[in-house]
């Protein structure tokens, strides 16, 4: 199989089944309900997703076909139960699956963040074991090294079973600010020109009234 072929779903059910097989080991083998619920838990993962049946059945199969799990049920049981063949398939120690599996469930995540969460599976004597068997997997081709980010302390590391994470470090974009329609100019004063009819008789009033204003000025000896 190509390792970076793994969808969303596909390593979501994977790393479930891994968690479960340590943490739950009554209920393992996982029926579907069982792993569905485990996919679509709201706590231990990130993103929070909501897989419907007919996709956590469709990822386990697909699973099954890349040797990464297989159909396990039991001669007293007519459910449907997978169990994961990861350890087989990729050849890992238990420290190195239980680290992919909070990787899977959880994104990229720091040594310190890693060795909390994996302590259900794994007692680390230190911080450095897990950096070894971070070291281990970077090596194999299954988990990267991703840059600090601004302010952070630590490095983080990422899965590498559905390829790159393609993330890229820096400032987040800022939205761009809305454009705020600018307000229509005020409406301006219409002059008129001198062929305005209105204007024409504006002249012809003002020459009438001077007209009036000389003949008062004659009839009373007096200039205006």
């Amino acid at each position: 199989m190509h390792i970076d072929t793994l969808t969303g779903p596909e390593q979501r059910v994977l790393g479930c089944l891994i968690e479960k097989r340590f943490t739950t080991p009554d209920q393992y083998p996982l029926t579907l309900n069982a792993l569905r619920l485990a996919c679509n838990q709201s706590t231990n993962r990130d993103p929070v997703v909501n897989y419907d049946e007919d996709t956590v059945r469709d990822a386990a199969q697909r699973l099954a076909r890349y040797g990464l799990a297989r159909l396990a049920s039991g001669h007293t049981s007519r459910a449907t139960k997978y169990r994961h063949l990861a350890e087989e398939a990729l050849s890992v120690s238990r420290e190195q699956l239980a680290v992919l599996a909070v990787l899977l469930l959880r994104g990229p995540q720091t040594p310190g963040e890693l060795k909390v969460r994996t302590e259900r599976i794994v007692q680390w004597p230190s911080l450095a074991e897990v950096e070894l068997v971070l070291a281990a997997l970077i090596e194999r081709g299954f988990a990267q090294r991703l840059d600090r980010r601004p302010g952070q302390k630590e490095e983080r590391f990422a899965q590498l079973l559905g390829g790159p994470t393609g993330e890229t470090l820096g400032e987040p974009l800022q939205p761009s600010a809305p454009q705020t329609p600018s307000a229509p100019p005020p409406p301006t004063e219409q002059v008129g020109t001198a062929g305005d009819p209105l204007i024409t008789r504006l002249n012809a009033l003002e020459a009438r009234v001077e007209q009036l204003a000389a003949l008062i000025g004659e009839l009373t000896g007096e200039s205006l």
